[in-house]
């Protein structure tokens, strides 16, 4: 069964054929800036099995810390960031608070911990990275 999801209004969805690669909880600048939150969930999907089904979506690229370019894909109408894709990569990074099911963050990878804001506790088991982990 595909996983699905969709922006706050409703305009805009899309369907994951497959399983995700993985899910990264991320305390980076940027994250919590685009979550308007303390971090932001990424789950990893391979682009050929992520589908937009429906809406107008608009696209905005910004610069990356490794100096590539992010496109980061979100609904014309309400502004919910959906999705973002490095040109060329054959993954993309679905935002998991746009998920019909939530992801389950048992298993997450926490990543740009450097940078988490004071009092947000990561399980002590966790996996982390200080800053960009490599790719799955």
């Amino acid at each position: 069964m595909p996983l699905t999801g969709r922006c706050q209004c409703g305009g805009a969805a899309y369907s994951i054929a497959g399983a995700p690669l993985e899910v990264y909880v991320c305390h980076c600048l940027e994250c919590r800036l685009q979550s308007a939150s303390a971090f932001g969930i990424s789950v990893i999907v391979r682009a050929a099995e992520f589908s937009v089904l429906r809406g107008t979506l608009k696209r905005w690229s910004r610069k990356t810390d490794s100096g590539g370019t992010l496109d980061c894909t979100f609904c014309a109408d309400c502004g919910s960031r959906l999705f973002h894709a490095t040109p060329g990569e054959d993954t993309v990074s679905v935002k998991g608070g746009s998920l019909d099911a939530p992801p389950d963050l048992t298993g997450a990878v926490h990543i740009w911990t450097r940078r988490k804001l004071p009092g947000v506790l990561i399980p002590p088991n966790a996996p982390q990275f200080s800053g960009e982990p490599p790719l799955p």
